[in-house]
């Protein structure tokens, strides 16, 4: 009988009951070690009819012999526990590609303490006095307002810009409160005269954010034109304009140790600058979309970074991603705060806040802000967020013209207040 056709296909239908190989098909597979590349063949039959199958080999198959099959022209016999071995290895790689955080840290919830009312457009910034004891907000009607933190009275109303205000800052170090705006200009507010003294200009489109530098003498700026701009505070002197950015600058925050400058932009991007050069030290890309809230751990050397896709962690100098905090896909991420405690606070423009445990990156507690009454759905925004110098109140800015304060529920426990039950399934996430 001649040989023809494929010789596992001969083999499984015309051998399946054979004990032993017939000499002339023993030949065949003889000659195509020598003569032809190695084959391999795979027993397929049914589980329940494993026992009558013949299974040939001339050694025990090990995972070295396969391996260098086809270099030696060797029939190479499927067996079973190399693959399994292959599948659990590449089953172990897939795994160390997810991560799975421990066991996140209990927090007390949130519930709202006070509203405060009094401006006449949206709330887009907020900012503490080093001393805890009042605070100031800046809005869409060009006024700044200086309120008490306790009783949530109005101390002052503050005006200079001419269009809304977005960002301010109030230095540790001296009596001074600095404010940038849509109308291009930075003002720096003596807070003993309440009057402004020096303006800073050199910006060609509004100024969307700005910080002042803990230990130097120095006020960063960055604004629509994609700049970032580096100031004497005291003689409205600039030092450098930092370039890179390619579309508006969203957020600027500084810090004592290098990289001393960080900045976000509705480019995608994240950039860590070197002060003292006066040019990138860092480019972070993994956002895919525009970058909206910035926030700096006030203890630890590290950083959040909030778009309409997800919420970051990074870590200092090199700008170490960390984490992915759970996404958040229903609301646009619009401000992020931290505090003390590691309770990573994220307000979205759909009116819903969140709490986040910062190490494990555990959403413990959402929902929806409370409305004023009058204001429309489409008012539910939260703009702007900040904590006291404690931690222990936040403080929110809202599309409805008002302002919240929440605290920690003081009468929560573990076994009464649990939160948002931890799934570690839901934190499998490629890195």
């Amino acid at each position: 009988m001649a040989f023809t056709g494929d010789p596992q296909t001969r083999f499984n239908k015309e051998y399946k009951d054979s004990k032993e190989l017939p000499k002339y098909l023993q030949d065949k597979i003889n000659n195509s070690r020598n003569k032809k590349p190695s084959v391999k063949l795979e027993d397929e039959a049914e589980t329940e009819e494993a026992n009558d199958e013949l299974v040939i080999r001339e050694e025990k198959p090990t995972i070295e012999s396969v391996a260098n099959a086809s270099n030696a022209n060797q029939l190479v016999i499927h067996d079973p526990s190399i693959e399994h071995n292959a599948s659990r290895a590449l089953v172990q790689r897939q795994q160390q590609q997810f991560y799975v955080p421990d066991k996140p840290e209990w927090h007390a919830p949130w519930k709202l303490m006070r509203v405060i009312g009094g401006h006449k457009g949206w709330v887009r910034t907020l900012a503490m006095e080093p001393e805890n004891k009042w605070f100031a907000s800046g809005s869409n009607d060009n006024t700044i307002k200086v309120w008490d933190l306790a009783s949530g009275q109005l101390k002052i109303t503050l005006t200079g810009h001419v269009m809304a205000v977005r960002d301010i800052a109030i230095s540790d170090r001296h009596p001074y409160m600095f404010s940038c705006g849509e109308d291009k200009t930075v003002k720096c507010w003596d807070l003993e005269r309440n009057k402004v003294i020096r303006d800073y200009y050199g910006h060609l489109s509004g100024v969307y954010s700005l910080d002042v530098h803990p230990t130097l003498d120095v006020l960063v700026t960055g604004s629509r034109d994609s700049t970032v701009r580096v100031w004497d505070m005291r003689t409205s002197t600039g030092i450098f304009t930092l370039t890179g950015h390619k579309q508006p600058i969203t957020n600027i925050k500084c810090q004592a140790t290098d990289p001393q400058i960080v900045s976000t932009s509705t480019d995608k991007t994240i950039r860590l600058w070197d002060l003292a050069a006066g040019k990138t030290q860092t480019v972070l890309t993994h956002h895919k979309k525009s970058i909206r809230a910035l926030a700096l751990h006030p203890e630890e050397y590290s950083f959040a970074t909030g778009s309409p896709d997800d919420i970051k962690q990074w870590k200092f100098p090199e700008g170490s991603f960390m984490q992915n905090f759970v996404p958040r896909r229903e609301a646009i991420v619009n401000t992020l705060s931290i505090n003390q405690d590691n309770v990573l606070f994220s307000g979205g423009d759909n009116g819903t806040l969140g709490f986040y445990d910062w190490k494990s990156g555990h959403k413990f507690q959402e929902f929806q802000t409370t409305k004023m009454p009058g204001s429309l759905d489409s008012e539910a925004g939260i703009y702007t967020s900040t904590f006291d110098k404690t931690g222990m109140r936040l403080i929110t800015g809202e599309a409805d013209k008002s302002i919240k304060i929440w605290r920690e529920d003081p009468d929560a426990t573990p076994e009464t207040h649990p939160g948002i039950p931890f799934d570690p399934e839901n934190y499998r996430q490629r890195y």
